[in-house]
């Protein structure tokens, strides 16, 4: 597909799309190959540079995939990976060396953070964690051998956002790497790098894929960037598999309308639950009640499927309301076609002490809903009933 002004929609059927034939397969064939032949050995280098020689330097599933997420995040190229974390590392490393600074927000996905706090530090790579949004604090935080600025938005679970702009904007005077996690936006809600960011990652495993059945990461960047990105992915050697690409190109190709549908339940579900007189606080972007409402109108197109909630009353009284749900699975992660629930306090922050907990603002009562693409009414009648409990 050649015309970069369809719409996403159109971009996340059509972008990995071949040359014109009188004949092809609609659905792309899945590439189950470790490895390629050529006709005859002059034309192996040549084939070396191309997704048609060794599945761990590439293979035509990655690049239908590769393809797809570029075009969506307006983006040069991109990479995929074998799960959201291998994105994540090999994009940092592709950064990073002994005796740099990294500058990261302070509420990170657990095992990002797990990675910053264990394992940078044994290659002499220092950490300074600086909250959410202030740029003050980065700016505080630099050091002359600063080398990259690593950031999520929304964070989990209390959806604080990030003003990618100004971050990006003060990190490109400094000549410093930002990195993102984008995982929980998609590129349908928010597309970092028009915003000035450097590179974009995805748990793909989540609103990417939209099934819940795969485990994947991918990265989006310049084609310089992919490149260097690319060798270290080579080396370490953490590829998907063929028919795991060929799954995630299946779910990426209905990401727009799953986070259209998204969008609008978690959107009626946070204000039904804004209401509720069992309810203490409800965290949403686009409630205007969040405070950062404007950033977000400005920022995101969508507020996207996770809706978190704090109750009146106890950790039991918590329990209680989770196990009561029907169509809510009490599981971790997100992004599928499905609605599920969890606690943090019990799962993603359980390693945790409680005073870091209540400092970021997860309490025993905290509730996490992944809004999945149900009837709305039946989720918020699922919820209304536990809720009454």
């Amino acid at each position: 597909m050649k015309n970069s002004n369809f719409h996403q929609e159109t971009k996340a059927i059509h972008a990995a799309d071949g040359a014109d034939k009188d004949s092809r397969p609609l659905s792309t064939p899945i590439f189950q190959t470790a490895t390629f032949e050529v006709k005859a050995i002059e034309e192996q280098l040549k084939a070396a540079a191309t997704d048609s020689f060794y599945t761990r330097y590439g293979n035509p599933n990655f690049t239908a995939c590769e393809t797809t997420l570029a075009a969506l995040e307006l983006a040069e190229a991109a990479l995929v990976f074998s799960s959201g974390m291998a994105a994540i590392t090999n994009s940092v490393l592709a950064v990073v060396q002994a005796g740099d600074h990294v500058i990261a927000q302070s509420d990170l996905y657990g095992t990002t953070y797990k990675f910053f706090t264990q394992w940078l530090p044994r290659y002499g790579i220092e950490i300074t964690f600086i909250e959410t949004n202030n740029l003050d604090e980065v700016k505080k935080a630099l050091r002359p051998n600063t080398k990259l600025l690593y950031l999520e938005t929304p964070t989990n679970p209390i959806l604080k956002l990030v003003d990618l702009k100004a971050m990006a904007a003060w990190a490109k005077t400094k000549s410093i790497i930002t990195i993102v996690d984008n995982t929980f936006n998609s590129p349908i809600n928010l597309q970092p790098l028009p915003l000035g960011i450097d590179v974009v990652v995805h748990s793909a495993t989540k609103y990417l894929c939209g099934h819940a059945d795969l485990v994947c990461g991918a990265v989006a960047s310049s084609a310089d960037f992919i490149r260097k990105i690319y060798g270290v992915r080579s080396t370490l050697g953490s590829i998907m598999d063929a028919h795991a690409a060929w799954l995630l190109l299946r779910g990426m190709r209905s990401l727009p309308i799953r986070i259209e549908r998204v969008n609008q339940n978690a959107l009626r579900i946070a204000e039904f639950l804004q209401h509720h007189k069992s309810i203490k606080k409800v965290y949403y972007p686009f409630l205007a009640s969040h405070p950062q409402y404007e950033l977000a109108m400005t920022q995101m197109k969508g507020g996207g499927g996770i809706v978190t909630f704090e109750i009146k009353g106890s950790e039991e009284q918590a329990c209680k309301i989770v196990n009561s749900l029907k169509l809510f699975a009490i599981a971790p992660s997100l992004g599928g076609l499905e609605s599920l629930v969890t606690m943090p306090a019990l799962t993603t922050h359980f390693e945790i002490s409680k005073e870091e907990r209540m400092r970021i603002g997860v309490s025993d009562q905290l509730i996490r809903l992944a809004i999945g693409i149900e009837n709305v009414e039946d989720l918020i009648a699922d919820l209304e009933q536990a809720l009454n409990k």
